[in-house]
Parts: C-alpha cells; structure tokens; sequence
C-alpha cells in the first residue's frame, strides 16, 4: 500500500516494518485480487488496485480547455489559456473543471466497480489519484471547501453510499481541506444523464438542486467534486445553485473525463 508520496509526516521505521509484516502475512492466507484484472496486487499496488493496473491509468495533461478541462488533440491549439467551441458559445457558470483521466480502460473499470459492485475500498486510489494529479491542475492553496455532487436519496438508499463523497472525503484528507457534506440537496430523481443528449442533460438537471447551508459557503472558493465529468451539466446546475448562494469562486474536479458527442 504505497502512498509515500501523500504522506506529511514520517512514518516510523518499526510502525512501517509492523505493518508491511502484517499486510505480508494476511496476503498469505487472503490473497488479495485486484478488481479490475483479477490478478493478485503484486509491487507497486494501490489498494485494492494492483500494481500494472496503476501504473497503466495515463493522466490527462495539457493542452486542454482553460475553462472546461476539454483535452485538445495534439495539433489542435497549444495555448493553455485558449476556450473550446462549447465554453466559447456557453460559459459556464464554474470557473474552471478537470479532470484527472480519460474514461476508459482501468479507469472506467475501477469506477463500475467502485460504484455498482460497491468496491468501496476504491476511493482510496482514486482519491489518492484526484489529490496527486488535481494538485498540477487546480491551486490547491486557495479552495476554501469540498462539496460532493449530491444523489437524490432514493438513489443514494439503493446504492448505499454517494461515491462523490467518498471521494471527497479522501480528497480533503489529504489537501487538508474541509468537505460540506449536505451542504446541497438534490431535490429531483432524474432520469440517468447517459441516455440524453446535450440539451436534453441541461433540462434534465435544471433546478435539480438546492442550498441547505447557505451560510457554509458564503465568500468561499468551493470546489465540486464528482467521479465523472461528460457534458458538465450537473456540475453547471450545482455550480449555478453555489453562485447563487455567494460562494465567490466555484471549479470542478473529477476523477474521470468522458468523450461526448451527441
């Protein structure tokens, strides 16, 4: 369970060497799957991801949209500071959104697990995956407060956890920053975004969201967090209600971009 390079403080050589016998010994007996491959963790593992799983998610890098995050192809326009069509023809109500990863391969893997097979223990790596590769995209020092895109509660009973949460908790562990859990309210049970087309997201989503601690994010520089961005429409609706409500700044941060084109 590697994650040196989150660390803050040293750890202690016998608490290292304690636990390392530990997760040696219960290997032993529980070997460990990844739930992604299926293969046993092995070196480089990032619990409960393996190793090659890991190493083999390619984070998003510039040049992308400095509104949005859109990734431009390689001989599209290399000015970090250019917009995309869409942020040109819509600004969005955010300031900014980014995301770590293309949707695809191990990552859309890690996230159906994580979400529908309740393979909670995966907010750790993709947690820890938001905080490292977040940290070169967004200026950590000057958000104020977390928020997790909240589901309806209907949805959120079946499921039995918001993964946006999850992962925000995570998040702020390791930023040091505090998360607003309900500090929004998601007032309708939408039909699921995947099967709508742009426009048809936007009326979907519209006034899906409400305010229940206005006072919590007041003056705040608030930052969404969620598992995948698409067309950004929630993230526009939940930004729009955050605005509303004073926050001074809002961006967005996931763990996954998805390629849309309807």
């Amino acid at each position: 369970m590697d994650d040196s390079s989150l660390a803050t403080q040293p750890v202690a050589p016998h608490r290292k060497l304690w636990s390392d016998w530990l997760t040696a010994l219960f290997d032993l007996f529980f070997p460990p799957l990844c739930p992604v491959c299926g293969l046993r963790l092995g070196d480089g593992r990032r619990d409960p991801l393996c190793g090659g799983c890991w190493r083999s998610i390619e984070p998003i890098a510039a040049p992308y949209c400095i509104v949005c995050g859109t990734p431009f192809f390689a001989f599209g326009p290399r000015d970090e500071r250019h917009r995309c069509e869409e942020c040109r023809r819509h600004r969005p109500p955010f300031a900014y959104a980014r995301s770590t990863a293309r949707y695809g391969g191990v990552i859309r893997e890690a996230l159906h697990a994580f979400k529908f097979d309740r393979v909670t223990a995966l907010e750790r790596p993709l947690g820890n995956l938001m905080a490292e590769v977040g940290r070169g995209m967004v200026s950590v020092e000057e958000i104020t407060l977390l928020v997790p895109i909240p589901l309806h509660r209907s949805r959120q009973s079946a499921r039995g956890f918001n993964q946006a949460e999850l992962l925000a908790r995570r998040l702020g562990k390791v930023w040091k920053i505090p998360v607003g859990q309900r500090v929004l309210r998601r007032l309708l049970a939408t039909r699921p975004q995947t099967e709508l087309n742009r426009s048809e997201r936007r009326r979907n989503i519209r006034n899906a969201f409400s305010l229940t601690k206005p006072a919590a994010v007041r003056g705040q520089h608030v930052l969404l967090v969620d598992d995948i961005y698409t067309t950004g429409a929630t993230s526009a609706e939940a930004a729009r209600v955050l605005k509303r409500g004073g926050a001074a700044k809002v961006g967005v941060l996931t763990v996954a971009r998805a390629s849309f084109n309807r």
